[in-house]
């Protein structure tokens, strides 16, 4: 496998992960927590200003066209996140906005018009985290009984994501004249249809917003599966990933950039941030303690309902002191969350944990790594991936909010920077010049223009 050298100087990225209450399932249950945060506008806005005020590189909502688990087990309603992130867009300066959409459940260009214009509203910070969207209920809000297969969902967020950006480049950046003297508006010779023909769409273009001013916003990627890699090292500039070991995440580190450099791109132009859920404690026995009282509030039943989900069983396949069954389904058996499937059986099968050790382990972060300890210690944790070739950053995913990203930003960011490894001040002022990645150059830049007087659009 082709090797990745690190870069001098490098600095970490740093995304903050925002789910309502915060990451662990229990957290709305705690005293400081308000059950109703998931629609308050005011509390994603407070939580941006602290992400900011720690000079981190962006915030992300997740988001699925589907409501997701057992209402009763945790927060469950969501707000629409790209019109969330134009909210807080107004509210904040510097931080990058990144939400999540679907390519199966959305066409190209509506969504291509809405990230355009949460770019334009946010005065260039906005990042798109593309998905696929599993599962066979969301299908079913869509007039199908069953989600697409796989590769099939893959290959269709391929063509989206190549129609989104000949979309993006419709306009030239200099295409508005606003010439009052001579009372032309816009130069038509510098707008053109994108003519697209695929396999899933056909769009003729071009896009009723002006080329944005990071070009193209920013492009996330969060499947780990073979199909999401290839996706992630093709069009990705930033890939959230889950793992729950150093050795696990320096495999696909290395993996990722080697298929990014196969694609024709620099494997500098594609940053890995693994997810982390920092309890975060003055001392360890107070982390401890912190960890402890959130377990204590997860309610087994629904836990285990969720897993059994996840893993394609009953409920009544899983004991709750038992660990998991051995005729487990295989991964070529799983259509949707195929690495996030893996991941939860092997670290199941690695710490032989019982069904209760596990939900324990998982209520923090589906998956994610939970790390308990002092500000040193998450610091340490978090600079060992780093230099050990395993992260370009981290998405930093609190338990509890606000007080999880209040802790992180104001105990364990200062550590980071005392050490030269993370900003002191924002350099730029789009997401794309916080991850230090350059404004795309239009791909249609010097190519004939079809005459835009036969579809309404003279100047």
């Amino acid at each position: 496998m082709t090797s990745h050298s690190q870069p001098k100087n490098r600095k970490l990225h740093l995304n903050a992960f925002l789910m309502s209450t915060g990451h662990h399932e229990a957290s709305w249950r705690l005293p400081e927590s308000d059950p109703q945060a998931s629609t308050d506008v005011e509390h994603y806005k407070q939580l941006a200003r602290t992400a900011e005020r720690g000079k981190l590189d962006s915030i992300f909502f997740a988001d699925s066209p589907v409501l997701f688990g057992e209402v009763g087990r945790r927060p469950a309603g969501k707000l629409e996140p790209t019109v969330l992130l134009t909210a807080i867009a107004g509210a904040t300066e510097r931080i990058g906005l990144i939400a999540t959409a679907s390519t199966t459940y959305n066409e190209p260009f509506n969504l291509a018009r809405r990230f355009a214009s949460v770019d334009w509203a946010s005065s260039g910070r906005a990042g798109w985290n593309v998905v696929t969207t599993a599962g066979p209920d969301a299908a079913r809000n869509f007039g199908v009984d069953d989600q697409p297969a796989h590769a099939v969902r893959y290959e269709r967020a391929a063509e989206f994501i190549e129609v989104a950006q000949k979309l993006w480049d419709s306009w030239q950046d200099d295409a508005v004249l606003a010439d009052k003297a001579e009372g032309v508006w816009g130069d038509g010779e510098k707008i053109r249809t994108i003519d697209h023909q695929g396999k899933h769409f056909k769009v003729r273009g071009p896009l009723n917003v002006p080329r944005s001013p990071q070009g193209h916003p920013l492009i996330v990627q969060a499947g780990s599966s073979e199909d999401g890699k290839d996706l992630a090292a093709k069009y990705a500039d930033a890939v959230f990933t889950a793992h729950q070991t150093l050795a696990d995440a320096q495999e696909f580190y290395r993996d990722l950039k080697a298929r990014t450099a196969s694609a024709g791109r620099d494997p500098e132009t594609i940053k890995i941030l693994p997810g982390i859920v920092p309890v975060i404690g003055a001392t360890v026995e107070e982390a401890l303690e912190l960890e402890r009282e959130l377990d204590r509030l997860i309610k087994p039943e629904y836990a285990r309902t969720q897993l059994a989900r996840t893993l394609r069983l009953d409920p009544e396949d899983l004991p709750l002191d038992r660990q998991l069954p051995e005729d487990l389904p295989s991964e070529d058996e799983i259509e949707g969350a195929k690495s996030r499937y893996t991941l939860i059986v092997q670290l199941a099968r690695r710490e032989q944990l019982t069904v209760r050790q596990l939900i324990g382990r998982l209520g923090g972060g589906r998956g994610h790594r939970t790390f308990t300890g002092t500000p040193v210690q998450v610091a340490d944790a978090i600079q060992e991936w780093f230099d050990g070739g395993a992260a370009d950053g981290f998405n930093i995913m609190p338990p509890v909010l606000p007080s999880g990203l209040e802790t992180f930003v104001d105990q364990v960011v200062p550590i980071l920077q005392e050490r030269g490894l993370f900003r002191t001040g924002y350099a730029g002022k789009t997401l794309r010049e916080h991850y230090g990645l350059a404004r795309p150059e239009n791909q249609y830049e010097g190519a004939a223009v079809p005459e835009l007087a036969s579809i309404g659009l003279a100047f």
